[in-house]
């Protein structure tokens, strides 16, 4: 008898390894029909990961979208399942027990079924709680192992975590292959290893196309024991993303597996309902680069889930290392010839930095490293010189144990600043927060809303939801979102859809979002210690103004906005900022 293999379409994932944001509630209801019309999914992912921020950033409320999109799925009997990054939960940074325990009773009460338990560094202390806290709530508790490829990340290894995972309670593993480097042979021998000593244990194989091995990974999966695939659909599979369903679905048939059908008239409905978001608005956010696989991504291991913030990022730093390159009297670079440093860089840091699995936010906080090793290295400092704390709580310990060993350089370094390493538990370091966030709601006179969800919501994403609570997300949202419309319409853009931008913009330069200021980026090429440069500088409507690092990692490039003459600044290098603070004034020039 043929061995049966089931697909999961990772929807959600789709979205964020392409651009920005995810479809609005309307359009996740719209297309979970057609979904459950393609006969061929026995999962779906719903929600998870970045999800909730970047519903909250476009002025959406995420806990509607979440119950809305579940619906259909669990009255067709259609699992969902959603990424949850441990420690970390829904953000980039940790969370305390108890506004993470309150997660999954949340989760579960929307619809969501089987929460996808990860943890950046493979550490079980930020694994095994999560575990017990879904199960106590109703959920299927998925363990999962984060696959990357170096010295420290053998077969025992593995199987050691696959063991502790399942001793705490999962009731399944899922071999996330997030950069897709994971080697086929590998994976099929972990597979089995798991397999022939836990079979009743499910195993699910996530792998991102990115370098192009996940094909043949599937393959090797399903030949030694895997139960589900994840996979894609047109218009956003392959490059960073998925492989698509028709091609898994085809090569598993071939090879004689117990493969399901697809609708191809539901197939080719959805694909065109995802163009069609795309067309309405999402596209304007996704970055076209995420849609080409690269073979480079062997050597640095970055996931395919960054890249569209990682293109950014070198976006905003380029001007800055060309202009100081011309100082030096060095030729320019172009954007590949940074990626290929940035790659090269990573590549040089991330054995360094003891071998972090690159997955969210340890890739971020590698990638970040690096990024920053290419600035201060042109500008004379050395590498390590513009560190940030959540950089510095990986390679200390505070966000678990790294896999590898830390570089003696960093660890001298760190005493210099008069940091100390820890081996403490990560989450015995943060202490409960639901009753201030009570507090707030309570104040505010907010609803604690439909199973306390948007207590938690609070509690989770409290920079975002305060944001959307006052309608100032929805704000920037159109705003950015005329600005990338003008951008592409140029000279055909009528004045009413210009009026309408710029009467969005303020003269105040307001920081979108928590976080840490960085000058550089402005294009000057100058370290900044000071503010008095850059007072009466001139700059252009839309103009790059600064960055803002926000605590879950991403650099938030904040505009001039209208332009005109800078006249103030409230903020120095490296300074920290809260969403809403003014970072400086641009006098608007006559017009």
């Amino acid at each position: 008898m043929s061995k049966k293999i089931q697909f999961s379409l990772l929807y959600r994932d789709m979205w964020q390894s392409s651009g920005k944001f995810q479809p609005r509630k309307d359009q996740l209801e719209r297309i979970a029909p057609v979904i459950i019309d393609m006969g061929c999914f026995s999962r779906v992912e719903t929600n998870g990961g970045a999800f909730e921020q970047v519903q909250l950033l476009a002025g959406e409320n995420p806990n509607e979208a979440v119950r809305a999109f579940c619906k259909p799925f669990n009255e067709a009997g259609i699992k969902t399942h959603m990424l949850d990054r441990g420690l970390n939960a829904l953000r980039m940074y940790p969370v305390p027990d108890d506004v993470r325990a309150m997660m999954y009773r949340v989760k579960h009460a929307q619809g969501v079924d089987i929460t996808r338990i990860f943890d950046g560094l493979n550490d079980i202390r930020n694994i095994a709680p999560s575990i017990r806290w879904a199960k106590e709530a109703g959920m299927t508790p998925q363990g999962t192992l984060c696959i990357t490829t170096s010295p420290v990340h053998t077969l025992d290894y593995y199987e050691h975590l696959a063991d502790q995972e399942i001793a705490a309670g999962a009731e399944e593993i899922c071999l996330k292959d997030m950069a897709g480097i994971g080697q086929p042979a590998f994976l099929g021998q972990l597979t089995k290893r798991i397999k022939d000593k836990h079979p009743d244990i499910i195993i699910e194989y996530h792998g991102h196309s990115g370098p192009g091995l996940s094909m043949a990974s599937m393959l090797e999966v399903a030949r030694n024991g895997v139960d589900i695939i994840d996979t894609a659909i047109e218009p956003l599979s392959w490059g960073k993303v998925h492989p698509d369903i028709i091609s898994v679905q085809s090569m598993l048939k071939g090879a004689g597996f117990d493969v399901p059908e697809i609708n191809m008239g539901a197939y080719m409905k959805a694909r065109a309902m995802t163009q069609e978001f795309i067309d309405e608005w999402l596209g304007y956010f996704i970055n076209p680069g995420n849609k080409i696989m690269s073979s480079l991504l062997l050597g640095c291991g970055l996931p395919g889930g960054m890249m569209g913030s990682m293109m950014s990022d070198l976006s905003g730093i380029h001007g800055t290392i060309n202009n100081l390159r011309k100082k030096k009297g060095e030729p320019e670079l172009s954007v590949d010839d940074l990626l290929i440093k940035l790659f090269d860089e990573v590549a040089y840091v991330w054995p360094r930095v003891g071998y972090p699995p690159l997955v969210t936010p340890f890739s971020q906080y590698t990638k970040n490293i690096a990024l920053f090793n290419l600035l201060t290295m042109e500008q004379g400092k050395g590498r390590y010189a513009m560190m940030d704390d959540a950089m510095w709580g990986m390679i200390l310990g505070k966000s678990g144990k790294v896999p590898g060993k830390i570089d003696e350089e960093l660890v001298k370094l760190a005493k210099e600043k008069g940091f100390e390493f820890t081996d403490a538990d990560p989450h015995t370091l943060l202490p409960n927060a639901l009753d201030d966030f009570k507090k707030e709601m309570d104040e505010n006179g907010w609803v604690y809303g439909q199973d306390d969800e948007e207590l938690w919501e609070l509690a989770m994403h409290p920079e975002q939801y305060r944001n959307y609570k006052s309608g100032q997300a929805k704000k920037n949202f159109l705003a950015d979102l005329q600005k990338a419309k003008d951008a592409k319409l140029g000279s055909n853009a009528t004045p009413e859809q210009l009026a309408a931008y710029k009467h969005a913009k303020a003269d105040a330069i307001v920081a979108p979002v928590k976080g840490q200021v960085f000058w550089e980026f402005q294009g000057d090429g100058e370290a900044a210690p000071a503010v008095e440069p850059y007072i009466g500088k001139s700059y252009k409507e839309g103009d790059a103004f600064c960055c803002i690092q926000a605590p879950w990692g991403e650099f938030v490039q904040v505009s001039a906005a209208l332009g005109g003459k800078l006249v103030e600044i409230n903020a120095r290098q490296g300074s920290k900022v809260q969403k809403g603070d003014v970072i400086a004034y641009i006098e608007r020039e006559h017009e």
